[in-house]
């Protein structure tokens, strides 16, 4: 049955997914259950594995790794397997229910003898974790393995939306799906890549036409700028994909874009909550700012990193020379180099790039350059930070570039580099390393009048 993308649905269901941190402790798992019960629309949940209790603590897929590690080499993984027996029997304990995890934990532990998959390993903190959390809310337990289908680029194969669609059908039932994993074309388990209970968060909602994905952690949605530079930040309310996209791009710390692209792809909005936090409404990422949004913010966040280099050609008329740019991409495709941004004026071009590409090779395309360029001069910066201010009503403001520029040279931060995209969502600035923390301040400052 092909996926008509219209999201109609017999009744509007939310999905929610709850992170490690989320399920760390009894005490935690209390909070998602009330979370739970506070919403009869929250009818389908993903739960991760759970997370650290402590600082001291190991975190159940690492302890699952190293035991898949150890079995497959004959050696004894009782001492991390034990550690796993606890946590979970500990679990089950304290919240009462049936005891049978000892059974799956049993069966898991000859599985590991007799020899799995790293993945099918690593995928148990999940699975144990979604039965005991079935079994304590009274919902039906979802096999991954049985509807959701990765395919050998590691993303969802389509055929997942009929398969889990289906599983999903009764929006009379409460669901609980582990994430993380799901199975190859072969039937083989297998986990996501990155991020990977977040993309089974989105591969649930899509699958049941949700009318939200909730994405609970331990932060109150998303900040407009790094918390470590700037003195608290201010949440963002809403953004849209696109700018998520590129925050995410710059180094922000948000939802991958591989966990978002299932519910991107149907106009799913998602909303960032905090489990220890839940009346807090967090961020929402929505396909389009509502109208409120719209006439309360100038831009959505800032961005940056400093993991970049840059590479500047100078020719006289090089404007008048045909393929000069085409030229210099063919030598970063000759070296397997991927380029970030590629700012020119009429005599000169410049292409930035990840260091990391360089190292060990600098020499050599430079060398390359300027045998195949012949330029009047090249230049070398070895590294640069790049900030992104994101929004998408910039194009639509009179005054954002000048106030991103009034504000550097305020702070007496000199700029080296200007670039914006054709959409105009985003302006990048180039500045020094060293000048990078002083630069993201004064940017936010100029658009945030205070913190929080």
């Amino acid at each position: 049955m092909a996926e008509s993308g219209q999201l109609e649905a017999v009744a509007e269901r939310i999905v929610c997914k709850f992170g490690g941190s989320s399920l760390a402790s009894t005490e935690q798992m209390r909070k998602v259950r009330e979370i739970i019960e506070a919403d009869p629309r929250r009818r389908i949940i993903v739960p991760s594995a759970p997370g650290k209790r402590d600082s001291q603590d190991t975190k159940i897929t690492d302890l699952l790794y190293l035991c898949h590690h150890a079995a497959s080499m004959n050696a004894d993984f009782s001492g991390p397997f034990g550690q796993i027996v606890e946590r979970f029997t500990g679990i089950e304990q304290e919240l009462g229910v049936t005891p049978v995890i000892a059974q799956h934990l049993e069966q898991f532990r000859q599985q590991l003898a007799a020899g799995v998959t790293a993945d099918f390993a690593a995928s148990r903190g999940e699975h144990f974790c979604g039965l005991l959390l079935a079994a304590w809310l009274g919902a039906e337990f979802v096999e991954p393995a049985d509807c959701i289908v990765i395919g050998s680029n590691g993303l969802v194969d389509p055929q997942t939306w009929t398969l889990l669609g289906a599983r999903l059908g009764d929006v009379s039932k409460r669901y609980v799906v582990p994430g993380f994993y799901g199975r190859d074309l072969e039937g083989q388990v297998r986990t996501f890549s990155r991020g990977g209970s977040d993309v089974s968060g989105a591969v649930a909602a899509r699958a049941a036409h949700a009318a939200l994905y909730e994405n609970w952690t331990d932060v109150s949605g998303l900040l407009m700028a790094d918390p470590r530079i700037v003195s608290q930040p201010r949440p963002m309310a809403e953004v849209t994909y696109a700018e998520i996209r590129e925050l995410a791009y710059m180094g922000a710390s948000v939802l991958h874009d591989e966990a978002m692209a299932p519910v991107r792809e149907v106009g799913i909005p998602v909303n960032i909550r905090n489990t220890n936090a839940p009346d807090h409404p967090g961020t929402r990422i929505v396909a389009e700012l509502s109208p409120e949004i719209i006439q309360s913010t100038q831009i959505a966040g800032v961005a940056g990193k400093t993991s970049f280099s840059m590479i500047t050609i100078g020719k006289h008329l090089m404007n008048r020379e045909v393929g000069f740019v085409y030229r210099l991409l063919g030598v970063l495709e000759h070296n397997d180099i991927p380029f970030e941004h590629c700012p020119s004026a009429i005599d000169s071009v410049s292409v930035v790039l990840e260091s990391k590409w360089l190292e060990g090779r600098v020499e050599q395309v430079l060398d390359e350059i300027r045998r195949t360029l012949e330029p009047d001069d090249i230049e070398y910066v070895p590294s640069i930070a790049l900030i992104a201010i994101v929004g998408e009503e910039m194009a639509r403001t009179p005054g954002i570039a000048a106030k991103v520029f009034t504000a550097l040279a305020a702070s007496g931060v000199n700029v080296r580099l200007i670039n914006q995209g054709a959409s105009e969502l985003n302006i990048i600035v180039g500045v020094a390393p060293d000048d990078y923390p002083q630069a993201l301040r004064a940017i936010y400052g100029a658009f945030v009048s205070h913190p929080g």
